[in-house]
């Protein structure tokens, strides 16, 4: 018993260090293609041998088979993100669309001022190929829900901006259903003004808070 909870404490170790290396700043490679396929790896890793050893009555072997099994399944999460974040930022010919890879989500973000006219929440005719681009990619990578997320910034009443940004984020979505993504796989809602990413005190940062976020959420193949 004192043998298995040892190796048990060595492999969490050896493990956590890995992880703060491969999260350095200093060791990260922000430009390597397969960052999130090796971070996927490593985090699936640490979290499969933590289940592995309280599921197992070995310790010690639940640990090494659920760090392995974890590993596999972040690897292939990650290196799915990995894939269709290239897909995207190939694809979108637009340098106001901002694409983020967290390692467990992709999080496309789109201005409300490219997207609507002022007060509208119509999809501009120009901006529908750019969202059909998404939708091209997320019938491509399948695996995934999405969520479209309608923000504002605090200019007039907060229910208006409540309701504005749900009307926008409906008609987003409707533009990726009416290109062949799945009614089950999306979901869209507005958070109004409640969720700035700048300050609300300066046009530039009105502007940033008016957007729409396509946030595709990785599934089990």
């Amino acid at each position: 018993m004192i043998r298995a909870k040892h190796s048990i404490l060595l492999l969490a170790g050896a493990s956590l260090l890995t992880a703060t290396a491969c999260t350095d700043p200093a060791v990260v490679n922000a430009d390597d293609p397969y960052r999130q396929t090796k971070q996927g790896a490593l985090l699936g890793g640490i979290l499969g041998a933590g289940i592995g050893a309280m599921a197992s009555d070995d310790k010690a072997k639940g640990a090494i088979i659920g760090g392995a099994v974890g590993a596999a399944g972040g690897a292939a999460i990650g290196n799915a993100l990995d894939k269709q974040e290239a897909q995207l930022r190939r694809n979108l010919d637009d340098d106001r669309v901002r694409i983020e890879n967290t390692g467990d989500r992709l999080i496309v973000t789109m201005p409300q001022d490219i997207l609507f006219d002022v007060d509208s929440a119509r999809v501009r005719p120009g901006l529908r190929d750019d969202l059909r681009v998404v939708a091209q990619s997320l019938r491509d990578f399948p695996n995934s829900t999405v969520q479209v997320i309608g923000h504002t910034d605090n200019t007039g009443a907060a229910a208006y901006n409540q309701d504005l940004s749900e009307r926008r984020a409906n008609s987003v979505a409707n533009v990726l259903l009416s290109e062949g993504v799945g009614a089950a796989r999306v979901d869209a809602f507005g958070r109004g003004e409640s969720q700035p990413v700048a300050s609300n005190l300066t046009p530039e940062g009105r502007q940033q808070n008016r957007r729409v976020e396509i946030v595709i959420l990785p599934t089990a193949a």
